[in-house]
């Protein structure tokens, strides 16, 4: 596959691009009843997303790419297949090559819709 299929990028569902911390990325959000949402996204073009932490816990997993966190200076490559859990409150920051599909679950409120 070389995207997400069709019923995940259902456009009532896309992400604001001024909620996201990397420009030129595509991505959708779903919401629990508990408020945790999973989101996901597709990067365009090599990008770098700033420093940044949640108050809740946030886990993601490389579904295609490569997705590099940095936690204190501290690299992790993520490959397809590879996952994080990284706690709340925690400084994170980020890079992903062209063509990188990452799905991202956070314990609160973390997107807004392009249509909210």
């Amino acid at each position: 596959m070389t995207e997400f299929p069709e019923f995940m990028r259902n456009p009532i569902n896309r992400i604001k691009q001024s909620s996201q911390y990397t420009k030129d990325i595509e991505g959708y959000v779903y919401e629990g009843k508990d408020g945790s949402q999973i989101a996901y996204w597709t990067c365009f073009e090599d990008r770098n997303s700033s420093e940044h932490f949640h108050d809740f816990d946030e886990y993601l997993v490389c579904v295609y790419g490569q997705y590099n966190v940095n936690i204190s200076g501290n690299i992790i490559k993520l490959r397809p297949g590879n996952e994080l859990h990284i706690q709340g409150g925690v400084p994170h920051s980020g890079s992903c090559t062209a063509g990188t599909r990452t799905i991202h679950v956070f314990g609160g409120k973390r997107a807004e819709r392009e249509s909210d």
